[in-house]
């Protein structure tokens, strides 16, 4: 008997256990349908420095894709780690359009409120402040000012924002606008309760008649009004001041709990335009209606992919991740009076019509930004290809590192990808013609080139010989033959669509100049000399030198149109997937002499404890998948669930390197879907192993596509089986069809590796070789 009530509390126990999970579950879904926005952590990896990433982020307060976004400082003006996390002073809160701190940041101006004495230089005035007073989240930041009893809010839109102040009790409140430097002007007009004015800070890509126009608008009534200019120097009673650095200081009597509020709007084409961008956007809406209008723009875009999961972590990661794809390439475009789509042009310093994006560097973002908008936002990704078109007519050139006009960053021909990948993939309103013209004038044209990023350096050495050679003083070289190669089987597969066949011959073949710096004495990459024979000394554990922040090891791989046909240069499937395994099993050993000393992305390698497989930087992203290639897509489902879980959380410590315009976070957005595009100008994604129990794509034609995984769990990562709408699917790779199309995907996962799954030779995905 005794055994038997043993038995039956048990059993109530684990029924009740049960009912509890279920309903902690669907309360999980349920609170997933209501707040995504609620999920996102935008301090995802501002845990960083110079010497090491764990994202190189700040928390970008803004409306996706917009024009400003809106960031507190703790650092100084100019620097471009602008948001430490363990920093504990805050500046001011400004207006951003820093793409990375590499590349710094541009149009910048910020808020600041002192209470008491006057501190308005920026050490001064800079207030102390815990990350336990303050929220943050992709439509609102608020920071408790302790050194002033001040609490400070901001909420966005696209090209305004509406501030909150809470001041105390005190007859000496201020609040300060800092135009920076390196040009700017104030006016202060107390009538309209009102500053007007520009700022002209830039890291370079502007013409010479670039500003940052700006209008604030005050609720309340200003007694006190001071300008200060170069050098610090406060003019007092004064409204206007111009020069190299100047700022507006406005001040009043204050009430304990009295909220003061600003409506601040900018324009890089007019004043007017400013007021105009500030009358549309915010007009007579109150700080909770900005707010709100700015959090439903965030929930719009979060649930389109809706995710039914009872690991609470991933799902934060993954909305963080998704925030991050979400917020580059920038709208740099306005809408005029007559509510015409007008821009100015960082090339020409012109207004003109039609839509500019900026801020983007597309040897990062090739690689998983565009594929993902190409399968969840086509008619944004027009919108961006009419933008690359406009920078063509604007500039002669296409960008391949734009901030906000053209900068001298990294390495490739990486526009070529992105525009043949939309084209490929159906995207509308592209100027064809146009975009096509400007790749084959990359491919062909070498003067002219306004920064060595544009264009192809090395290009009449790449088309005479079919590669960059090592001793010519073109460094990266090796590095810049791969990636011209992909660049031209992109254009190929373009030109054949068009029905270019000349065209399309001539740079297919060229695609295949990869071979040449293949060495099969070592089986890896390596760098050419002019007269033919490989650079030497060779040390595939060298970073940089022939190849771009990473070693032999990394770019490699880096054939992402010919897997097959680099497999057969290796000897076959197995000794190319013994090849990838040694990547994994050997020490992070490096060498980093070319730099003279260790760079952040080398640590990061080294810190993981995955060998020396580099998560952190972009060009070995991909590698994992390549197992599917050599018929073990097992290998791949271990790895690719390994970097999920291990080298990403919602935290500040939370990537292992840059974060880059969306990059490092698309491959995590894709990678947790079950999928990966390899290479994009294909119709194909390469299978990993999915992250959560169910996920639902609401795509932008109205079809949804469900990926389901049955006995998922943190050991269960390996595919036991896979159906398509219902019908077995054995292949390592999905078609961009079969997503569009709407349907269903299911996996069922098991703890050991089913090794016969997927590993029939017509498994595999794509390779031109091959096909």
């Amino acid at each position: 008997m005794k055994d038997f009530f043993k038995y039956i509390t048990l059993l109530f126990a684990i029924t009740l256990l049960s009912c509890n999970k279920t309903q902690n579950k669907q309360e999980n879904t349920e609170a997933i349908k209501t707040s995504l926005v609620d999920y996102v952590n935008p301090l995802m990896g501002t845990d960083s420095e110079f010497s090491l990433s764990n994202g190189n982020t700040y928390p970008a307060i803004a409306t996706p894709w917009g024009m400003n976004f809106w960031t507190p400082m703790t650092s100084k003006m100019g620097d471009g780690w602008t948001y430490k996390y363990d920093e504990y002073k805050i500046r001011g809160i400004k207006q951003t359009h820093q793409p990375s701190p590499w590349i710094n940041d541009y149009a910048a101006f910020s808020f600041m409120a002192v209470t008491g004495d006057l501190k308005f230089q920026e050490d001064e005035r800079a207030s102390w402040f815990s990350h336990k007073a303050e929220t943050v989240k992709p439509n609102h930041y608020s920071v408790y000012l302790a050194d002033y009893d001040v609490v400070a809010e901001v909420t966005p839109t696209e090209r305004a924002a509406h501030f909150k102040f809470t001041f105390p009790k005190s007859d000496e409140s201020y609040i300060m606008l800092d135009a920076f430097f390196k040009g700017s002007m104030v006016k202060i007009i107390p009538e309209e309760r009102k500053i007007i004015g520009y700022c002209r800070n830039n890291s370079g890509g502007v013409p010479d008649n670039f500003h940052n126009y700006f209008v604030a608008e005050f609720d309340k009534d200003f007694e006190i009004n001071h300008t200060w200019n170069d050098d610090w120097k406060l003019i007092e009673n004064s409204t206007n001041s111009e020069g190299e650095h100047v700022g507006a200081i406005i001040g009043f009597k204050t009430k304990k709990g009295e909220e003061v509020h600003v409506k601040v709007a900018s324009s890089f084409i007019s004043l007017e335009q400013a007021q105009l961008n500030l009358s549309r956007e915010i007009g007579a809406d109150t700080f909770e209606q900005t707010k709100e209008k700015a959090k439903q723009a965030w929930e719009k875009e979060l649930n389109r992919i809706q995710i039914e999961d009872d690991n609470i972590d991933n799902i934060r990661t993954f909305y963080s991740s998704l925030y991050r794809v979400l917020l580059f390439p920038r709208k740099f475009y306005e809408f005029d009076a007559d509510e015409n789509v007008v821009h100015y042009s960082p090339y020409n310093g012109k207004v003109l019509p039609g839509y500019m994006f900026t801020d983007n560097g597309f040897w990062d973002t090739f690689r998983a930004v565009f594929p993902f908008f190409n399968m969840m936002y086509p008619e944004l990704n027009g919108k961006i290809m009419q933008g690359l078109a406009n920078t063509y007519k604007e500039s002669g050139w296409l960008p391949e590192w734009a901030s906000p006009g053209h900068r001298d960053c990294m390495i490739g021909s990486n526009s070529a990808p992105i525009i043949s990948d939309a084209f490929l993939k159906g995207v509308k309103e592209m100027d064809i013609e146009v975009l096509l013209e400007a790749m084959l004038k990359n491919a062909t044209v070498s003067e002219g080139r306004p920064v060595n990023s544009v264009g192809r350096a090395g290009l009449e050495y790449y088309n005479d010989l079919g590669y960059v050679p090592y001793n010519v003083g073109i460094n990266e070289n090796a590095a810049r033959t791969l990636e011209y190669a992909y660049a031209d089987f992109t254009i190929a597969k373009m030109a054949e669509k068009l029905g270019k066949a000349d065209i399309a011959e001539k740079y297919y073949k060229q695609s295949m100049n990869y071979k040449k710096l293949f060495d099969p004495s070592t089986n890896w990459m390596r760098g050419k000399n002019k007269e033919g024979d490989f650079q030497s000394p060779f040390n595939p554990l060298k970073w940089g030198d022939a190849f771009t922040e990473g070693n032999s090891l990394h770019y490699t791989w880096s054939v992402f149109h010919d897997i097959h046909g680099l497999m057969d240069l290796m000897g076959g499937k197995e000794k190319f997937a013994s090849k990838l395994d040694e990547v994994f099993e050997m020490p992070p050993s490096f060498d980093a002499s070319y730099y003279g000393f260790t760079i952040h992305e080398i640590r990061e390698m080294q810190i993981v404890n995955m060998g020396n497989y580099a998560h952190g930087n972009q060009p070995i992203q991909h590698m994992i998948y390549l197992y599917n290639y050599a018929n073990k897509p097992y290998k791949a489902q271990e790895k690719v669930r390994e970097v999920l879980t291990k080298l990403y959380s919602a935290t500040p410590d939370g990537y292992c390197g840059d974060e880059d315009n969306g990059q490092t976070s698309a491959w995590y957005v894709f990678s947790s879907l079950g999928f990966y595009p390899v290479t994009p100008g294909t119709d194909e994604y390469v299978i990993g192993s999915p992250l959560f129990d169910k996920v639902t794509l609401h795509l932008e034609n109205g079809n949804i596509f469900d990926i389901t995984s049955k006995n998922n769990t943190t050991k269960n990562f390996y595919i036991q089986s896979a159906t398509l709408n219902g019908q077995q699917y054995e292949n390592t790779f999905l078609k961009f069809k079969d997503i569009q199309n709407g349907g269903s995907l299911q996996f069922n996962m098991g703890e050991n590796p089913n090794k016969s799954w997927g590993s029939n030779p017509e498994n595999i995905p794509f390779s031109l070789s091959k096909n």
